[in-house]
């Protein structure tokens, strides 16, 4: 569909604490952005958050035409039903979130996995561009993962991407999903804090042990040393499965830069024997990867 030189698309990122969203035309140019808190209730009432988000923005943009409205989320998503099927962080199960959203805006409504859209995005615009075989993967307060494989973004229902709850030490800790040794309760930035404060009874950052492990301190060097490995063998298992030969790290342990990079790719060498080497990268688009990847769902759809 041929749309007029002034439309754009609404995009959405809703997470646990923020909602990210912009205005986007056709080049993925952002019109205009904006971020506000994430309501303690928007299970509750998620249309109406998201339609009066998307007015403020086109309030800024008196010129522009609203060509649709993209959305995405965190946890498990049916994109083709339009439902959230389950967000532990957002308290919310079954919830129709198109049909919600849908009915605010008089333009059409797609949603979208919140970090498989970041893979989307970092695709077209981002690190992962001109690669068919990528991992992408946020690291913070815990571990997302979305799959792009012979150039298809791999969804299995809603259920693809769960890297953070394959178990890397089954004499590991416990995690919140109730299996032991997780990679999100060994290497995500909320293990690195906690390991930290376990060894020395003080509390610190993810970021500050990255600056004390590069500074040479023994104990963050460490626990560090810890988290790396265990990210190591999260990727090694997923080279082997799927053959992907792009690792894309985003999220904020990611920015910690080659205090992380440097090691993990040594680590994930050493560990290959006959599989193919990943290139390990840095995320390119930031915080804003999900609301343009919303971007790219929707103009897809349109």
């Amino acid at each position: 569909m041929r749309q007029s030189p002034a439309a754009v698309v609404a995009a959405v990122d809703v997470g646990g604490t923020r909602i990210k969203a912009s205005l986007v035309d056709r080049s993925y140019t952002v019109v205009t952005q904006t971020t506000v808190a994430t309501p303690a209730n928007i299970r509750e009432d998620i249309g109406q958050v998201v339609t009066s988000t998307v007015r403020s923005l086109l309030a800024d943009a008196p010129a522009a035409s609203l060509a649709g409205v993209g959305v995405v989320v965190p946890g498990l998503v049916d994109e083709a039903g339009g439902i959230g099927r389950l967000s532990v962080n957002l308290g919310w199960r079954d919830l129709p979130i198109r049909d919600a959203v849908a009915q605010g805006v008089d333009v059409p409504v797609v949603l979208g996995h919140d970090v498989r859209a970041g893979l989307l995005a970092e695709s077209r615009l981002g690190a992962a561009r001109g690669h068919a075989n990528v991992l992408f993967m946020p690291l913070g307060t815990g571990i997302a993962g979305a799959l792009m494989l012979d150039g298809v973004v791999i969804a299995a229902d809603g259920w693809a991407g769960e890297l953070g709850h394959v178990v890397i030490d089954p004499d590991g800790p416990v995690c919140p999903c109730g299996q032991r040794g997780c990679l999100e309760v060994l290497g995500s930035a909320s293990a690195v804090e906690r390991a930290y404060a376990a060894a020395t009874g003080q509390s610190a950052s993810a970021e500050e042990v990255a600056h004390r492990t590069e500074a040479g301190d023994p104990v963050a060097g460490e626990v560090w040393n810890a988290a790396v490995a265990a990210l190591g063998r999260g990727i090694v298992a997923t080279v082997t499965l799927t053959g992907v030969d792009r690792v894309v790290v985003g999220g904020g342990l990611a920015q910690s830069g080659e205090v992380l990079l440097a090691p993990l790719r040594a680590d994930v060498m050493a560990r290959l024997t006959f599989q193919r080497p990943p290139q390990i990268v840095p995320a390119a688009l930031g915080d804003r990867a999900g609301s343009l990847g919303a971007a790219c769902l929707v103009w897809d759809a349109l």
